[in-house]
């Protein structure tokens, strides 16, 4: 495919699995002044999930969940006069398993009638680009990377992401700088089951939408520096709300550091949201190896992803966003080795509950990932066991695959 015409936007975050910190990019690249005509290209996934419970066994049906699903995009840099345009739709089916192997789909779409919620598609992606100098513009619905959005942020743990109506303006005139602006109206929202469906594009924060401004910065080598400032009027119902969140990533002896923290602001609280986190990661031999934690203070708010369930916080595993999220201490610990093909990697997280409920979190995490087929297709395999004080320990199991083309 032809390079692009526009800035594209680019997540700079690190490599969860294995827990090291990837080596910082900027948030955009240059542009890339280029004619071109459309590119297609999709993706194709099969995806399963089971977990047990207090009452069942964790490949019964009434806990299993699966879905079928294809996406197809086009994209063209330069419709006409240097405007492009991208296009993107999506399509889910359970493929009738629900009669027999599992009990519901991992995403839903359709017309709002729960037993509809199983089969049918939604335009995921459609927008408009245009570049000028050093900046570029992106209108329409579109993903957004948690490195440059990370309290609205497009999440890629379940069949297909979440996506954003928004205005996306992105400027890079000042030297190591990029200066991000963006409109966000509304989206869809990133859940589990057919309860979260994929089709119901709803606003945000009524006509206002929500203000995002981030920066970032790379003038001294080997340290980038980001900013975001989320503004949104009357958001907490009678009152603004504004979100402050910074990220810091450096190299230091041989070590990856990085540090964040912010707040969740509004008159309309009783409590703000205080929030920070660090985490460094090296390798030994073939090993990477990471520690994390992070503080959620008792604030109103929370830590939250407005398009899903997840957090932007460095402890963030695959099932602990409800321990994480609010008012506790976490400690996370990862390790990973290239191993039998592909990636193993082991995280283990514990998460002291600093509330009156005192219901300390633990989860163990084992995932493998590996490509196949000439790499077109990328398979994940993840074990997942979970204990809280005062419920059962849960065994989870989840296992996908993606043919891209």
């Amino acid at each position: 495919m032809k390079k692009a015409l526009l800035l594209s936007v680019v997540a700079s975050t690190m490599i969860m699995a294995g827990g090291d910190i990837a080596p910082v990019e900027p948030v955009v690249e240059a542009p890339v002044v280029e004619t071109s005509g459309w590119d297609f290209s999709g993706q194709a996934v099969v995806y399963y999930q089971t977990r047990d419970n207090a009452t069942n066994d964790i490949f019964d049906q009434e806990t299993a969940k699966a879905d079928a699903g294809i996406q197809l995009r086009a994209v063209n840099k330069d419709v006409f006069a240097g405007i492009g345009a991208g296009v993107e739709v999506s399509g889910l089916s359970t493929l009738n398993l629900e009669n027999g192997v599992v009990s519901d789909g991992m995403q839903g779409v359709g017309d709002g009638d729960v037993d509809d919620l199983t089969d049918g598609g939604w335009i995921s992606q459609a927008y408009l680009t245009y570049g000028v100098n050093n900046t570029s513009f992106k209108a329409g619905r579109q993903e957004l990377p948690k490195s440059l959005s990370p309290f609205a942020f497009s999440e890629g743990w379940n069949v297909f992401k979440n996506t954003f109506d928004a205005l996306l303006i992105v400027n890079t005139d000042i030297q190591d700088t990029t200066l991000v602006y963006a409109w966000v109206y509304g989206g869809n929202v990133n859940g589990l089951g057919t309860a979260a469906n994929m089709s119901d594009f709803n606003k945000l924060n009524d006509h206002d939408g929500v203000h995002m401004l981030t920066a970032q910065n790379k003038s001294f080598e080997g340290l980038t520096l980001t900013g975001s400032w989320y503004y949104g009027n009357d958001m907490g119902i009678t009152d603004d709300v504004n979100i402050l969140w910074g990220d810091a990533k450096f190299a230091v002896s041989g070590l990856n550091v990085a540090l964040q923290g912010g707040s969740v602001m509004s008159d309309a609280y009783l409590n703000d949201t205080v929030a920070f986190g660090a985490k460094i990661g090296g390798s030994i031999d073939s090993i990477n190896l990471s520690l994390a934690y992070s503080n959620v203070d008792d604030g109103d708010a929370g830590v939250f992803n407005v398009g899903g369930v997840k957090t932007p916080l460095y402890t963030q595993m695959i099932l602990n966003q409800g321990a994480i999220a609010s008012d506790n201490d976490t400690i996370v610990a990862r390790a990973s080795t290239k191993a039998l093909g592909g990636t193993l990697a082991l995280a283990y997280d514990y998460t002291t509950d600093n509330s009156s409920l005192d219901n300390d979190y633990q989860e163990l995490d084992l995932t493998y990932k590996t490509k196949v087929f000439n790499d077109s297709t990328t398979v994940f395999a993840g074990y997942v066991y979970t204990d809280t004080d005062n419920a059962d320990s849960q065994n989870m199991i989840r296992v996908w695959g993606r043919y891209n083309f």
